[in-house]
């Protein structure tokens, strides 16, 4: 299954209700809302940086990523570069 929503792009496999997806982001993704869910990831290339309620992280190509769930780890993609301050 793949689908794509604007600005990414993701291919998903799904078994025994856990799902698995290969994601694809651009740096003009933007996402308005904090996420609370947990995430496992691994960046296969270049760079992916992630707001942690304000603190920015940069995770390298060949880093794992692990999220836990909850609004203590609430998180999104940082803010496009014009709206930053």
């Amino acid at each position: 299954m793949g689908t794509s929503i604007e600005r990414a792009r993701f291919k998903a496999y799904e078994l025994v209700g856990k799902t698995i997806r290969l994601v694809e982001l651009t740096q003009e993704l933007i996402e308005p809302d904090w996420c609370q869910k947990g995430h496992i990831g691994y960046v296969l290339s270049g760079k992916q940086e992630i707001n942690f309620d304000g603190e920015i992280i940069a995770f390298q190509e060949g880093d794992g990523i692990l999220i836990p769930s909850g609004e203590d780890h609430k998180h999104m993609p940082p803010f496009p570069a014009e709206q930053s301050s």
